[in-house]
């Protein structure tokens, strides 16, 4: 004879099986642009002129506006003339106008101690993803290909959002192997992602105005 509840327990084992067809699908992580310079007007005029002079290759501003005691890597040293000798700004091909032009182009926040702190992919971001196996997606609509190259059919997109990558950091690498959220995986163009752990700039209000007091990347 059948019973209720066995019919109970037969219900039960098939919304078991179903269950997955019927989930939402795993959301992607969101990591929106902020920028908060404008909070302080000092600070941001400050950024202004800096941006102003990498525009202008202007060794003599951007110098005058980096701490004596700036940070410049995580070991030892540090200081105005390491600050000098890695980034050589009297230089015409120093690494530096594009490295902390595009580290002040991406915005940032300010911290619980005053200071600003960019981009906001670092400023912001979120301490459940690991910051070595993950890039952030800085441009709306991104599109991933199942293969490098612009020909390569489109498996989806992203906007502002937070993907794994498959394959050991290559700066030089036009495409990066990605994993979406849904573990779609795929290949982005690599000028649209930032690592969390790539050169980000910390500025910090002194008795003689705001100043540069790092400049860093790696953790």
């Amino acid at each position: 004879m059948f019973r209720p509840s066995c019919a109970v327990e037969w219900l039960f084992c098939l919304v078991l099986l179903l269950l997955p067809l019927y989930a939402p699908a795993q959301q992607p992580s969101v990591l929106l642009p902020v920028d908060e310079a404008a909070l302080r007007p000092a600070f941001f005029a400050f950024r202004a002129r800096l941006q102003q002079a990498i525009a202008r290759r202007d060794a003599r501003t951007i110098l005058d506006a980096v701490d004596p005691d700036v940070r410049t890597s995580f070991g030892d040293g540090g200081g105005l003339d390491d600050f000098h000798r890695q980034w050589r700004p009297d230089t015409p091909d120093s690494p530096l106008w594009s490295t902390l032009g595009t580290v002040l182009a991406l915005g940032g926040s300010f911290a619980d101690d005053g200071s600003f702190r960019a981009p906001y992919v670092f400023s912001r971001w979120p301490d459940d993803m690991d910051a070595f196996e993950h890039m952030a997606v800085v441009a709306e609509s991104v599109r991933v290909r199942e293969r490098p190259g612009l020909d390569a059919p489109v498996v989806g997109s992203v906007s502002f959002g937070i993907v794994r990558v498959e394959a050991p950091e290559d700066r030089e690498a036009p495409w990066r192997a990605v994993r979406l959220a849904d573990g779609r995986r795929g290949f982005m163009a690599t000028q649209y992602l930032r690592s969390p752990v790539d050169y980000r700039a910390i500025f910090s209000e002194t008795a003689g105005g705001w100043r540069l007091t790092a400049f860093i990347a790696g953790d």
